[in-house]
C-alpha cells in the first residue's frame, strides 16, 4: 500500500467566528482540549489557541466556567430554581435559585415546560415554590428564553412574606419584615385576617393586596413562635430559608428502631488507639485519627496514617425513610444557640458517634505517607474500633507542648508518647507535602459568638488557631483526596467537592482594588493559588492585611458537589471528595456508599438509582449548603444587631468593608458586626464612587474614604430583626484624590457646590450657552 506523501502543511488556526460556531454546535461546555481536536491543532498551535480564547472571553462573546467554555449565562444541565411569576401567555416563569451577576451577566428568565394534564406523581410547581429541573435542548421556536422541565418540587410557598406582628389595639396590625431587602416596608393586617397572632410574635402572611396609597393589605396565614421566645433568632432564619428543623414521624421512628451495628462482616480494629479531636462542645465525633511510624525498610521516616470515619451508611439505607429526610436537608446547620441536624440524634449523637470506650462502625482510611508527606499507599476498610479518648483541640494541644496539669495531666498524659507526639510528627511531614503543593492560604480570624443563659449575646470571641486545627484539616483532607482516587480507579459514580477557578471579572475587580494599596496581580496565563498566596503575603503584617484577605476570598468561586470533576482550586487538588463527615452532611454518605460498593465491603453501598441521579444529588445539596450559610450568616448578624441595640449612639472602631454609589459598609473591630453608612449623611460634600479607586470622593473638597480606611462611627439605628446596623462617620477621610470639577449644568446630577444636595423638584442652572442674551 503506498504511503501518503508527507506534507508540512500545519493545521490553520480557527477564527473567532469558526469558534465560536463549533462551541454553538455542541450540547453542552466545550473546553481547549475539545477545540483543538476538533480543528486538528497540536504542540504550538495550542499556544496560539489559548491566547485566541482568551481574547474572546475578554471581550466577553464567551465566558468561562468549571474549566469549560459556553456562551455569556448559559446555564448548567441540572439547576435549582424558584418559580417567580406567570408572562403574559400564562406560562410560568422561574430563575436561578443562586446567579452571580457580576460573573454571568443579567438574570435569565427559564420557562417552565408543565404538562397541561399531568399524570399522578408528575411535578407540579406553582408560584413560589423552588424546584429542580432539567434544561430542556430548545424552547418554542418564537421564543428565545431557555425551557426546562420540572424534576423534582423541593420546596412549597416560598413567596410567603415572614415578619414580626404588631398589634394596632382595635385595628388589628402591622408586619414588620425581617428581611433586610424589605426594611422599612411595614404591611397592614386587617383585625379579621389577624388570626391567632398576638403582639410580638414572628408569623407568615400572605399579601392579599397592594394599595395605591399606604401599605400594601396582608392576612396571617400561620404562627412561627413568639419573638421572645428561647432560639427566636435562629428560628427566624429557619423559617425564612425554609430549612426543615422537626424530623418526621416515619424517620424517628426507622432511627429508634436502629441496632448497634455488630462486628460480622468487618474488621476487628478495636485494640488500635484512635482518638478523637473536636471542639470542646462537640456532640457528635465522626472522625478519629492515628498514626505510628513506618517500620518498612524502603520508607524511612515515614508513618502509617489511619483517619477512621463513623459508618453512616450502615444505618441510613438508600431509599428509606432516614435517607430521603437527610437528602432534603443536605446538611446540618449551626446557630450559636443550637443545631439543625441532618440526622436524627439517636443516629448523629448515638449510634454513629466514636464515643469514647465504646465500640463503634467506621470506615478506616489506611495511608502509608513518606517523610516528605508524600503518599505511598492508601486503603480502605471496613472496620469495628473504640476510640481511646475524646480530647478538644486545645487538651491535645496542650498535651503535646507539655502544658497539662491537675485532672486532665492523669487522663491525657499516657496517651502523649503512643498516640499524641506520632501524631504530630506525621502532621509536620504532612505539612511538607502542602507546602510544596501551595494550596490558597487564606488567614481570616473566624469569631465565634458566646451566649449567655437567656441566649443573648455575651461576647464575641476569636478562638486560637492551633496546630491540633491543622493536624485534622491536613488528615481530613488526606483521606478525601484518597476517598476520590478510589472511587475513580474502580470506575464507580463520585460525588466530588469541586471549585472553579475564578472569574474573569472577578480577577479584574480584584486587579483593581490592589492596585490602590500598590500590589500587582501576577501576570500569568493561569493564575495558581500560588500567585494569591504571594498577594497575601505581601499584606501580611500591614493594616490592610485581614481587608485583602477578604477581598481574595470574594474573588474566588464558590465551592459547589458535582459528579463532573474539574479539581480543586483553592487546594490545588486534582480530585477531591468529602468523605470525612457523614453525619452532618449527604455529600459525604454518598461517597461512602460508594467506596462499599466500589471494594464490594457490603450490601448497602451506591445503588444504580443514586449513580445515575448524582447530578441532581449534587444540585441539591449544593443550594441546600449555601441556604445554610446564609441562614447562619443572618443568624449571626441579628444576636449583633439585638446586642448592639442597647449602644445606640455609642461610637465604635471599624474599618470600610465595601463600598457603592448609596453609601459604604464598614466592619466593627470588636465584634466584626457589619453595618451601611449612607452616602447622604456623610459630611457637607457630593460624595460620588470612584469604582477604579475604590473610594469615595468627595466632588467639591476632593475628601476621600478608601476600601480598607480605618474608621470611626457612631451607631445610629439597630434593627435586631433584620439583624441591620446603621451608622454615621465621625472621622475625616482622607485628602487623597483631586476633586472632579463640576459644572453648573450638571449639578443636579453631582450635587450643589455649597454641600446641599440636589432633591426632587430642583431645578438644574441653565448651561452658559443658553443663559438669556446669549445664543
Amino acid at each position: 500500500m503506498p504511503r501518503k506523501p508527507k506534507t508540512d502543511a500545519a493545521p490553520r488556526l480557527p477564527s473567532r467566528e469558526d469558534v465560536l460556531a463549533f462551541i454553538a454546535s455542541q450540547p453542552g461546555k466545550v473546553g481547549k482540549r475539545e477545540i483543538a481536536r476538533h480543528f486538528g491543532l497540536g504542540g504550538a498551535d495550542k499556544v496560539a489557541l489559548k491566547h485566541l480564547l482568551k481574547e474572546i472571553v475578554e471581550d466577553g462573546l464567551l465566558a468561562r466556567g468549571r474549566g469549560k467554555l459556553h456562551k455569556p449565562g448559559a446555564l448548567p444541565r441540572v439547576l435549582v430554581v424558584d418559580v417567580v411569576r406567570r408572562d403574559d401567555d400564562g406560562d410560568l416563569i422561574a430563575t436561578p435559585a443562586e446567579w452571580d451577576e457580576d460573573e454571568l451577566g443579567a438574570v435569565p428568565d427559564i420557562v417552565l415546560a408543565v404538562p397541561h394534564r399531568p399524570r399522578p406523581g408528575d411535578p407540579v410547581p406553582g408560584l413560589g415554590d423552588r424546584a429542580l429541573v432539567r434544561m430542556a435542548d430548545g424552547g418554542a421556536p418564537d421564543d428565545p428564553r431557555p425551557t426546562a422541565r420540572v424534576m423534582k418540587i423541593l420546596d412549597r410557598g416560598r413567596a410567603r412574606l415572614i415578619g414580626v406582628f404588631r398589634a394596632i389595639a382595635g385595628h388589628g396590625g402591622r408586619l414588620l419584615p425581617v428581611d433586610k431587602k424589605n426594611l422599612g416596608r411595614e404591611l397592614a393586617i386587617p383585625a379579621e385576617a389577624v388570626g391567632d397572632a398576638r403582639d410580638g410574635d414572628l408569623v407568615a402572611v400572605d399579601i392579599v393586596r397592594n394599595t395605591r396609597f399606604g401599605p400594601p393589605v396582608a392576612r396571617v396565614r400561620e404562627r412561627l413562635g413568639h419573638l421572645g421566645s428561647e432560639r427566636a433568632i435562629s428560628q427566624i432564619a429557619l423559617e425564612v430559608h425554609g430549612i426543615p428543623s422537626v424530623f418526621r414521624a416515619d424517620t424517628l421512628a426507622e432511627a429508634e428502631r436502629a441496632r448497634p451495628a455488630t462486628a460480622a462482616g468487618r474488621e476487628d480494629w478495636r485494640k488500635l488507639p484512635l482518638v478523637t479531636i473536636d471542639p470542646p462542645d462537640a456532640k457528635d465525633h465522626d472522625d478519629a485519627v492515628h498514626a505510628e511510624p513506618d517500620t518498612a525498610p524502603d520508607n524511612t521516616g515515614g508513618f502509617i496514617v489511619t483517619i477512621a470515619i463513623a459508618d453512616v451508611a450502615a444505618y441510613v439505607r438508600s431509599g428509606s425513610a432516614l435517607d430521603r429526610e437527610a437528602a432534603i436537608r443536605g446538611n446540618s446547620v449551626y446557630f450559636p444557640d443550637r443545631v439543625v441536624p441532618m440526622l436524627p440524634e439517636r443516629i448523629s449523637n448515638d449510634l454513629c458517634s466514636l464515643r469514647e470506650g465504646e465500640s463503634r462502625p467506621a470506615i478506616a482510611c489506611r495511608v502509608v505517607i513518606r517523610a516528605d508527606g508524600r503518599r505511598k499507599a492508601h486503603s480502605f476498610h471496613r472496620i469495628l474500633m473504640r476510640s481511646a479518648a475524646k480530647l478538644a483541640y486545645g487538651e491535645a494541644q496542650a498535651a503535646v507542648d507539655g502544658r497539662l496539669e491537675g485532672e486532665a495531666a492523669e487522663r491525657i498524659g499516657p496517651l502523649v508518647g503512643p498516640v499524641l507526639n506520632p501524631l504530630w510528627e506525621a502532621y509536620r511531614a504532612l505539612k511538607r507535602a502542602r507546602d510544596d503543593r501551595e494550596p490558597l492560604d487564606l488567614d481570616l480570624p473566624e469569631r465565634k459568638i458566646l451566649l449567655k443563659p437567656d441566649g443573648t449575646v455575651d461576647r464575641v470571641v476569636v478562638p486560637e488557631r492551633l496546630d491540633a486545627h491543622r493536624l485534622i484539616e491536613e488528615m481530613m483532607i488526606l483521606a478525601n483526596v484518597c476517598a476520590a482516587e478510589t472511587l475513580e480507579k474502580h470506575r464507580i459514580p463520585c460525588m466530588y467537592r469541586i471549585h472553579d477557578a475564578p472569574a474573569y471579572e472577578k480577577l479584574l475587580a480584584l486587579k483593581e482594588f490592589l492596585r490602590t494599596l500598590d500590589i500587582t496581580l501576577p501576570q500569568a496565563a493561569v493564575l495558581r493559588p500560588a500567585n494569591f498566596n504571594q498577594i497575601l503575603a505581601r499584606a501580611r503584617g500591614t493594616e490592610s492585611a485581614e481587608l485583602v484577605n477578604q477581598v481574595v476570598l470574594r474573588s474566588q468561586s464558590q465551592a459547589e458537589y458535582s459528579p463532573e470533576n474539574i479539581g480543586h482550586f483553592g487546594l490545588n487538588l486534582r480530585r477531591y471528595a468529602h468523605f470525612t463527615s457523614p453525619i452532618r452532611r449527604y455529600a459525604d454518605l454518598i461517597v461512602h456508599r460508594g467506596l462499599i460498593r466500589a471494594l464490594n465491603l457490603g450490601d448497602d453501598g451506591l445503588t444504580d438509582g443514586q449513580a445515575g441521579a448524582l447530578a441532581e444529588i449534587g444540585a441539591e445539596i449544593s443550594a441546600a449548603e449555601r441556604r445554610a450559610m446564609a441562614a447562619e450568616r443572618e443568624t449571626i448578624d441579628r444576636l449583633i444587631a439585638a446586642h448592639l441595640s442597647e449602644r445606640v449612639g455609642d461610637i465604635f472602631g471599624a474599618r470600610i468593608s465595601g463600598l457603592t454609589r448609596s453609601g459604604l459598609f464598614v466592619r466593627l473591630d470588636d465584634t466584626g458586626a457589619d453595618g451601611f453608612v449612607p452616602a447622604a449623611s456623610i459630611g457637607g460634600d457630593y460624595f460620588r464612587y470612584e469604582e477604579g479607586q475604590q473610594a469615595l470622593v468627595g466632588s467639591r473638597s476632593g475628601e476621600t474614604y478608601r476600601l480598607g480606611d480605618t474608621v470611626s462611627v457612631r451607631l445610629v439605628e439597630a434593627a435586631p430583626v433584620a439583624g441591620a446596623l446603621r451608622f454615621e462617620l465621625m472621622s475625616d477621610g482622607r485628602p487623597g484624590l483631586a476633586p472632579k470639577r463640576i459644572g453648573r449644568h450638571n449639578r443636579r446630577d453631582e450635587g450643589f457646590g455649597d454641600g446641599r444636595r440636589a432633591r426632587p423638584g430642583d431645578k438644574p442652572s441653565r448651561p452658559p450657552w443658553k443663559r438669556k442674551g446669549r445664543k
